[in-house]
């Protein structure tokens, strides 16, 4: 498979590793390449089978208009972008393209989504109140992270609104610091004791594999898709 690859950052780079170590053709796009998607005709993406973006929340809006309006297959794991979503799922189906989105392509992450909700349910009426901690590199650009943003609605959704407590939100504590690849706790506080339940990734490797995963995926495909709806067929 051709594999355009979209940011150059260490994840952008490891994509395009594990790609080329599964036996796929990909090329690589630089911001510099790439200012304001200036590099991705439609000629250019006719060389490509999909594209994968992990740039940053400022391109990835630019990028992704170019490519569905070319009719490209698509797989981001960029976030910070999700107040676009209706105007580019509308985008992809009106050009036949494919579209795989995701806050989080780590399989652990998607496991740890189930089990949150699990966790809240059982505690939904016992007392307990939630909040999310959630720590990643200084160089991450969006903040609170995507994932910790589907962990809250997870939550919240699984306890209702009005169960949440005074400020109807599971509060989010997000803290940049080092070179940290991800970590995301949930935090159930009652009131003499309190569950927490955890996620640590210890390197970028899982996001990387689940986006090509997910790109292998989409080659067959069109349409749009939540990775978290989709996981379990990768």
């Amino acid at each position: 498979m051709r594999i355009l690859v979209l940011g150059t950052g260490k994840t952008g780079k490891l994509v395009a590793e594990v790609a080329a170590e599964r036996g796929h053709n990909v090329h690589v796009l630089g911001s510099r390449e790439n200012k304001d998607a200036a590099a991705l005709t439609a000629p250019f993406l006719t060389g490509f089978d999909i594209v994968i973006d992990f740039t940053t929340p400022d391109a990835v809006v630019a990028n992704m208009r170019a490519c569905l309006a070319a009719g490209t297959k698509m797989v981001v794991g960029t976030t910070g972008w999700y107040d676009k979503l209706s105007e580019l799922r509308a985008l992809a189906e009106h050009n036949g393209a494919g579209l795989l989105y995701g806050t989080n392509f780590s399989i652990g992450v998607q496991i740890m989504f189930e089990l949150s909700k699990k966790m809240a349910a059982a505690l939904k009426d016992a007392g307990y109140t939630f909040s999310i901690s959630e720590t990643h590199h200084i160089s991450k650009l969006d903040s609170p992270s995507g994932t910790a943003l589907t962990l809250r609605d997870a939550v919240q959704s699984t306890l209702g609104r009005n169960d949440v407590g005074q400020n109807e939100e599971v509060v989010i504590h997000a803290n940049r610091t080092g070179d940290v690849a991800g970590v995301h706790s949930l935090i159930a506080t009652g009131a003499s004791d309190r569950l927490i339940l955890t996620h640590e990734a210890t390197s970028r490797r899982p996001f990387a594999e689940g986006a090509v995963h997910a790109a292998e995926w989409l080659s067959t495909r069109i349409g749009v898709y939540d990775f978290h709806e989709v996981f379990n067929e990768l």
